[in-house]
């Protein structure tokens, strides 16, 4: 379990003291402490071990706290899978700091709107992503200092994260960091167009991992090699996939971009036996298998999450490699990690059973418990459940009610216990397993001046889970092109929020109160239903 590692935030990375996790950072150094030279980290050729990534981690610590963070500020980053990103995580936690780590196919606006919205003191920028940070650098206040992630000199106004590593004292600074402490910010769309900030204690995350080791697929292995392909600041990656590797003293081989032949050689390579991945990976390994040669034979588990696996892929992935998918259902609130199938076995269609220490309920509109077979809301309860959204305490409230957190997804229970999702209450579309809100789409369309009404939904989508798709009604005398639409919404939203498909027409159906009926828009349109 996690009382295993020794190590506590005294200074001094290895020092032997009471036996007891507190913190994320505690959990990386005492993994260090207990197998210093045991690979933690493969990126590209380079192995890194732990006694080396838990040197950078205490150097990056106390390079913050000498640059002025302190316990409770806001440190963000925009940094993608690289060494840097755990050294930068876990450093910054260790100094006391809140990480908010930021999709890095974000605009300039999303950035600045969520910077602001943190009061963010410092923020962590690999080379890539620094142009999105300087453009709206001077419009957030808070911002103190801009560290950047890649090859020295930096512009001006910047300063080298590399460089602020290289001099810093490889010892932690003084400072108590407690699990009742913020560890995270982890923005999400939730039930406005603006993302909010989703605050997770070290506790909370720490809970998380606990649940998902006292599942047996799961017991902790240090020879496991784990594949971090997915973006590390996703919360699946930034919790589950780097906290199971470090719980076990395990190796993570991290991938920076995406390419299906490319980590399908990586894992024969590196005889990866945990696969980590969200419905659209395992379609591109199934389709990239068929042009190449792989061998899967080291993968003793595959999972996944982030959004809903088509049953197809479940059974073209089993047919290819003669493996079964363990999927898991999770959110942000909640650490994410919720239900497996891994507690027992896959049932296509279903997200499983809950974890270990997990409570949840499936309720009706009336708020009683439905019976077996009928669908409710699911309602989840655990140390692992966030402490609601920062800066936002009614919408903390309307999720957060008698210690139970809301969902806004409605699932059944079959007769063995199993989960199966069947709507979202809420209108999110989830591509590849990205949150989307309609409103925000809509509002970048509605922008457009030939633009009068506009709708937004998700459809089904083979590769990505889901689409999204906007109808559209032209302005009197005006007319308004696909093209012209899409093009338009590049200039303000992420290329994944961008519709894939923009049907124009003449009208959209609405409510007697105006209110667009969405369903009704999907239904005709598909009447199979989405994903």
């Amino acid at each position: 379990g996690l009382a295993s590692a020794p190590v506590s935030g005294t200074p001094g990375i290895l020092s032997p003291v009471e036996p007891r996790v507190a913190t994320l950072p505690d959990l990386l150094l005492g993994a260090a402490a207990e197998h210093g030279d045991r690979i933690a980290l493969r990126s590209g050729d380079r192995p890194i071990a732990y006694a080396e990534v838990a040197e950078w981690v205490c150097r990056a610590a106390s390079g913050l706290a000498e640059l002025g963070v302190r316990r409770g500020d806001r440190v963000a980053m925009l940094v993608g899978n690289v060494p840097e990103f755990v050294y930068a995580l876990y450093g910054a936690q260790a100094a006391g700091a809140v990480v908010a780590p930021l999709n890095v196919m974000l605009t300039p606006e999303e950035v600045g709107y969520i910077l602001a919205d943190a009061d963010a003191k410092v923020v962590i920028a690999q080379i890539d992503y620094l142009p999105t940070v300087l453009a709206v650098r001077d419009r957030v206040a808070s911002i103190e200092h801009v560290l950047v992630v890649g090859p020295p000199p930096t512009p001006r106004g910047t300063r080298s994260f590399d460089e602020l590593l290289d001099r810093a004292r490889p010892r932690l600074p003084e400072v108590e960091v407690a699990s009742e402490d913020l560890a995270v910010l982890a923005y999400t769309a939730g039930t406005t167009a603006s993302p909010k900030g989703a605050m997770l204690t070290h506790g909370n995350l720490l809970a998380n991992l606990e649940q998902i080791s006292r599942v047996p697929a799961f017991e902790e292995d240090a020879s496991d090699v784990v594949l971090a392909a997915l973006p590390l600041f996703h919360s699946y990656a930034l919790n589950v996939v780097l906290g199971v590797t470090f719980m076990a003293g395990a190796t993570a081989v991290l991938v920076e971009r995406f390419d299906p032949l490319e980590t399908l050689r990586l894992i024969e390579r590196h005889h990866v036996t945990i696969l980590f991945g969200a419905p659209p990976m395992f379609h591109a390994w199934v389709e990239a298998a068929e042009r190449a040669e792989a061998d899967l034979s080291s993968v003793r588990l595959a999972v996944s999450g982030a959004s809903a696996l088509p049953e197809r892929v479940l059974q073209a992935f089993r047919e290819r490699f003669g493996m079964t998918i363990m999927e898991g259902y999770g959110l942000t609130e909640a650490g994410p990690a919720v239900t497996t199938n891994a507690m027992g076995e896959a049932r296509p269609g279903s997200i499983g059973l809950p974890l270990p220490g997990v409570e949840v309920r499936l309720l009706d509109e009336d708020g009683e418990e439905v019976a077996d077979g009928d669908p409710g809301e699911i309602l989840v309860r655990g140390p692992n459940i966030f402490l609601g959204y920062w800066g936002r305490p009614e919408e903390s409230e309307a999720v957060l009610r008698d210690g139970w957190l809301h969902t806004g997804d409605v699932a059944y229970r079959d007769d063995d216990g199993y989960l199966h999702v069947v709507d979202r209450k809420k209108d999110l579309v989830i591509v590849s397993g990205f949150n989307v809100f309609p409103k925000e789409v809509e509002d970048a369309i509605l922008a457009h001046p030939d633009v009068a009404d506009c709708v937004v939904v998700g459809e089904p989508d083979e590769r990505t889970g889901e689409r999204v798709v906007a109808y559209v009604v032209a302005a009197p005398g005006a007319a308004v092109t696909e093209e012209e639409v899409r093009e338009h919404c590049a200039g303000f939203l992420a290329r994944f929020k961008v519709p894939r498909r923009v049907e124009v027409v003449d009208e959209l159906p609405k409510h007697a109160t105006g209110k667009v009926l969405r369903r009704e828009l999907r239904e005709a349109k598909h009447p199979e239903g989405v994903a």
